[in-house]
């Protein structure tokens, strides 16, 4: 299986695949390259739709060069763990962000949401935020503001009384919930259609189908939801020790 990085080449026949509407995992047979290599190549360079070979290439001879040109002593960046593979963590972080972009999500917000995410304290401050990303205070109020006024994270105060910003334990289902709503509200405006069009002609009949089909979609989702959030809020008991557990 090769190994190293990709070449130009591969470069090339990514870009072609993906083109042709190959799935990562077939891309990667098809390069005897693992498909998190693939996945990581491309979400770090654009996504699938903006995905350019050359683009990429040159993107990543920069990154190589960065990393063999020596840097002077920066200070740890908060939320950064010593020990930690720092330019995986970027890498990971560049991706995870690009998804988020992906979902809808602007890109300062993604960016922001994603150090919330990726802190172990679970938590940051605004100048934290600041620090990690490189950006202006002003940025990150913007951002923290859109994303509050989603529902996407939470405000609060720690004991020194500063500010900080946490992604919300819900987020996932509070946005598959706003999912399952849009798709209930589709179900009602085409019905409203039918009564329009009138009932029995071909249009009605087709909004009557695409009501019934987002209705069908939509309460599952909200089922779905609902069940999940159950199962994952309840703790997993633990396991009571038997006598023939605890013989030797």
């Amino acid at each position: 299986m090769p190994g190293g990085r990709l070449s130009q080449q591969e470069r090339q026949q990514i870009a072609q695949w993906l083109a042709d509407g190959l799935a990562y995992a077939e891309i990667g047979r098809r390069l005897q390259r693992p498909t998190s290599t693939v996945t990581r190549e491309v979400m770090r360079n654009g996504g699938p739709a903006a995905y350019r070979a050359d683009l990429a290439h040159r993107a990543t001879e920069r990154r190589a060069h960065r990393r063999r040109t020596p840097a002077p002593r920066r200070r740890v960046a908060p939320g950064q763990v010593p020990g930690r593979d720092a330019d995986a963590v970027r890498e990971y972080e560049e991706v995870f962000a690009t998804l988020l972009m992906q979902q809808g999500l602007p890109k300062m917000m993604a960016r922001v949401l994603t150090c919330l995410y990726t802190a172990d304290e679970g938590s940051l401050t605004a100048s934290e935020l600041v620090g990690r990303l490189q950006v202006s205070p002003a940025s990150v109020s913007k951002a923290v503001g859109f994303l509050e006024s989603q529902g996407l994270v939470l405000r609060e105060r720690d004991e020194g009384r500063r500010e900080r910003y946490r992604a919300d334990d819900d987020v996932w289902y509070e946005s598959t919930l706003a999912s399952a709503r849009a798709s209930l509200r589709l179900g009602e405006t085409a019905r409203q259609g039918v009564q329009v069009l009138g009932p029995g002609s071909p249009a009605a009949e087709r909004l009557e189908n695409i009501a019934r089909f987002v209705d069908f979609i939509g309460e599952s989702i909200q089922r779905a939801a609902e069940q999940a959030r159950e199962v994952l809020r309840t703790p997993t008991a633990p396991r009571s020790v038997t006598p023939s557990d605890a013989a030797p």
